[in-house]
């Protein structure tokens, strides 16, 4: 009996050392796999198509950002010069999906007019197109088109073409990405925004053209990147950030990366004595 119970015995030990084995196998499997699905997760990757300020300070062009998701490209802001930026840097308008505005000065949205043109006429688009930003957006943009155009008005596209006026704190689902646009402190007229954009599992906040404010902090909390602003390297000036500002507020809006655009000569100047990364046309950043 005694042997009898020591098989026994021995039987049920062997069994449970092969559940535990079994145990930690499956967490081992299972741990590899969520460490696979994160090494294989889409990377998002952002263009400084443009990285200047009004003036072509640098010889740079004027603000587009050109962000490439799992399913979608999308450009943040669209100034006067984005199509020359473009074929320049070889990239086909027709590729990008939407176009997400902050506000409505010319060298962050008057591109858009020249691509609707170039859309209709030359590259012959057949895709779809978002375009998206500030309230009255569609009759501000088409003023100006009409202004750069005359006649223009009569033209009609051949492609579905969307406009979408956001709503400031309302987050709002465009294509496989999230938008949030708040509201910024700039030139009034211009009814400036910031925006968050959350696009493949990551997050990206966008000043546009603002001093800063609580929202724009709102906007920028626990961003996987800040694209700020950065007019001036210390001279303080209204409705626009400098850099004694972004440096002041950087570390409490918690961004994991802070890439700095949109420099006057005066901020070129001292942009190799910052820590931060300095957008330059045609940089390409993964996050």
């Amino acid at each position: 009996m005694i042997e009898a119970g020591g098989q026994r015995s021995g039987a049920v030990l062997g069994l449970a050392i092969a559940g535990e084995a079994t145990r930690r196998t499956s967490v081992l499997f299972r741990r590899a796999a969520r460490k696979s699905a994160l090494a294989w997760r889409p990377m998002v990757t952002v263009r400084f198509v443009g990285s200047g300020d009004s003036f072509g300070s640098g010889g740079r062009f004027q603000t587009c950002i050109l962000v490439d998701g799992p399913r979608s490209r999308v450009a943040l802001d669209f100034g006067t010069s984005s199509l020359i930026a473009l074929a320049q840097q070889g990239i086909e308008p027709n590729s990008i999906d939407a176009i997400l505005l902050t506000h409505l000065h010319g060298d962050h949205c008057g591109g858009v007019p020249f691509l609707l043109i170039d859309a209709m006429l030359a590259a012959r688009r057949m895709r779809p197109l978002i375009i998206a930003g500030p309230r009255d957006l569609v009759r501000r943009l088409g003023e100006i088109r009409e202004a750069l155009f005359p006649g223009s008005h009569v033209m009609t596209p051949k492609f579905p073409l969307q406009w979408i006026e956001l709503v400031p704190g309302t987050p709002r689902a465009l294509l496989d990405l999230v938008v949030t646009a708040r509201p910024a402190r700039h030139t009034a007229e211009t009814n400036p925004t910031a925006l968050r954009v959350e696009i493949g599992g990551k997050v990206i906040a966008y000043t546009g053209d603002t001093e800063w404010t609580d929202e724009v902090a709102a906007a920028a909390q626990n961003a996987d990147l800040l694209i700020a602003e950065c007019y001036y390297y210390a001279k303080p000036i209204k409705w626009h950030l400098n850099y004694p500002v972004i440096a002041a507020h950087r570390d409490a809006c918690g961004a994991r990366r802070v890439i700095l655009t949109h420099m006057s000569r005066e901020m070129l100047a001292h942009a190799d004595e910052v820590p931060e990364e300095c957008a330059h046309d045609g940089l390409v950043v993964t996050i």
